[in-house]
């Protein structure tokens, strides 16, 4: 499975001090940012949708589990490509936007520099163990191409984020997302379907996307981008902790599709990356908030005032995310039956099963976002290496003995777990005193 803002900085280009005079003001742009990110969203999702049930019907099954896996290769080879710096990213320009031509040339660097090793790397060892590779041929180099491609487009985007360009961040996102939907339809029009040429129409798309927000990075920093290994260096030690953690949050939600391949069969794969693209779906919402509140909480300099924001906003996510569980439990079989096709109605008990864990994923989504905040504490690194370790242990019983259901049951467990360690981590840390955590809570974010 997988995991997004009008700017809100001043014209020297810092962020606002909070205040209490700014509070209402602050709080409406808050609630304007997500509203207009999550219709874009919304829109977004409609065209993933389409994009799946275009694949899945022109390609079957067996065609869908080849291209979630060769987008699963892709997307894994980008987490462990980017040292982090999507986090680092965001956090450090959100205090000092004068960095930001730096960065882009930082970003660029690591792209072509980490991305390439990481693409070369992949490909010499499956040429050394051929019997490794889960694809074969064309789609296999098309998947590690992705890497270099997807690692700048998202450190890129994450500078946006930063800098809470957040009108001109959902614009790209949304025409990128929408050229790659309309290359796919004019290839099934032509009549000329496989599973290499549906990847190649969103590897193009992803290309067209990195240009664009390149482009606009250009117009914000005023001049060319250079990297600056001093910077980089110094940017390594928080990028490194967000690299592990997220790596390991991205392992727990993404893995468990390849060892369905692996465990089970091509058709499986198929039937699961269904489930994992409706739970996606499900957790749209916290990925928003949390996309919006994370440059917010790191440009606030007052513990208090961080952890205010960021525990009412997980408890309105909280009230939320329940009835769109519930919502979504009831439309499962119907959507897959209407949108998917009755070939792929396994993929229903899939889905049901990974809504427990959705429910506990948003409200830790958006939890989590005070600790990184704070610097990314390397305890949050342990969380997630617990619950990798769990994730893939189980799996290893779970998939062979109850098939995609106990991948997904596997999946609800460890999603639970990190919540419940996210929550221990910021009660036990010393970040906060006891009268911050002793104040009322209220579900409104102030």
């Amino acid at each position: 499975m997988s995991s997004v803002i009008v700017r809100n900085l001043d014209t020297t280009g810092t962020a606002p001090v909070a205040s209490s005079s700014s509070r209402p003001s602050r709080t409406s742009t808050f609630a304007g940012h997500v509203a207009q990110t999550f219709a874009t969203r919304l829109v977004l999702l409609g065209a993933a949708l389409l994009t799946s049930i275009l694949v899945a019907r022109a390609l079957g099954p067996e065609g869908r589990g080849l291209y979630a896996v060769a987008a699963a290769i892709g997307a894994i080879g980008v987490q462990l490509g980017n040292l982090g710096l999507h986090a680092s990213n965001t956090y450090y320009v959100a205090k000092d936007r004068n960095i930001l031509s730096a960065l882009i040339g930082n970003s660029l660097l690591v792209s072509l520099l980490f991305g390439a090793c990481t693409s070369g790397l992949v490909w010499i060892g499956l040429l050394k163990w051929p019997s490794l590779a889960p694809i074969q041929g064309r789609l296999l180099i098309m998947a590690l191409l992705w890497i270099p491609v997807g690692l700048a487009y998202l450190l890129l985007q994450n500078l946006l984020l930063g800098v809470l360009e957040i009108t001109k961040y959902n614009q790209i996102e949304l025409l990128t997302k929408l050229l790659g939907l309309v290359l796919l339809g004019a290839l099934i029009a032509a009549r000329r379907p496989s599973v290499e040429t549906a990847f190649l129409t969103g590897l193009v798309a992803l290309a067209a996307g990195f240009v664009w927000v390149f482009c606009r990075l250009l117009r914000l920093a005023g001049q060319m981008p250079w990297p600056q290994m001093s910077l980089l260096k110094g940017h390594l030690g928080l990028g490194l902790r967000a690299y592990l953690a997220a790596f390991l949050a991205f392992l727990v939600l993404r893995i468990d599709l390849l060892l369905v391949k692996y465990l089970m069969s091509t058709a499986d794969a198929g039937y699961y990356s269904i489930a994992a693209t409706m739970a996606d779906s499900v957790v749209i919402l916290p990925t928003v908030v949390a996309s919006i509140l994370f440059p917010r909480l790191s440009a606030m300099a007052d513990v208090t005032e961080k952890w205010n924001l960021a525990r009412k906003t997980a408890l309105l996510m909280g009230l939320v995310m329940l009835p769109v569980v519930l919502v979504a439990l009831a439309l499962a079989k119907p959507v897959v039956r209407m949108f998917f096709g009755p070939a792929f109605m396994p993929s229903v008990a899939a889905f049901v099963w990974l809504l427990p864990g959705i429910f506990f994923l948003g409200i830790e989504t958006v939890l989590v976002q005070f600790l990184n905040s704070m610097g990314y504490p390397r305890i949050i690194v342990g969380g997630w290496l617990l619950c990798c370790v769990a994730n893939v242990g189980l799996n290893l019983w779970a998939i062979p003995a109850y098939g995609i259901v106990g991948a997904s049951v596997v999946s609800s467990v460890c999603y639970t777990l990190i919540c419940v360690v996210v929550i221990l981590i910021i009660v036990k840390s010393t970040f906060l005193r006891p009268p911050v955590l002793a104040e009322p809570i209220s579900v409104i974010p102030t």
